[in-house]
């Protein structure tokens, strides 16, 4: 499989962008799902506790976007789904299959004490579901967006002579004398 570098490219800067859309959102369904979690917050904090951590953490959260959306660049053409379909249910699927990891996190994460718990807040895996869901529909029009062909346009080949260069019937017909 060859890798297209101008593709991977623009599907990375589409998921680094949804990433950045995910997280500016976060403090609304922060409200609306009536939970503290946070990625950005999570994601910073297991590497500084200083004044940092929100820096580390954007960075962290925008560079996952943008491996996301790299690969999805990649993957995408090849899933048998409407073009619509594929951010969203490549984006859940990745939720679905690493939301167990979440009781790591609520054991091992240098900060959890500071942070709500995961693997058993129905709350925080709704959060999550909404979250990646919003950033599938994101990154998949985004990267089809920006890594759309541009449309091959027929050349008009309209006959205005036969083969034999005599012209068509249609002319010949047109110019007879009356």
């Amino acid at each position: 499989m060859e890798i297209d570098y101008g593709k991977t490219l623009r599907g990375a800067i589409a998921g680094a962008l949804a990433a950045g859309v995910w997280a500016a959102q976060m403090p609304l369904d922060k409200r609306a799902f009536e939970s503290d979690f946070d990625d950005v917050a999570l994601l910073g904090k297991a590497l500084t506790r200083g004044w940092a951590w929100p820096l580390a953490g954007w960075a962290l959260h925008l560079q996952n976007g943008a491996l996301f959306g790299a690969a999805y660049a990649n993957l995408a053409p090849r899933l048998p789904l409407p073009s619509w379909a594929r951010g969203p249910v490549v984006a859940s699927a990745e939720n679905v299959l690493t939301w167990p990891l979440t009781a790591l996190t609520d054991r091992l994460h240098p900060a959890r004490k500071e942070l709500p718990a995961l693997r058993t807040s129905p709350r925080a895996f709704a959060q999550s579901a909404w979250r990646h869901l919003l950033f599938g529909v994101l990154l998949g029009e985004f990267e089809r967006r920006l890594n759309a062909q541009e449309p091959v346009v027929a050349p008009d080949y309209t006959p205005v002579a036969s083969s034999n260069g005599h012209g068509t019937l249609k002319h010949a017909i047109a110019l007879a004398p009356e």
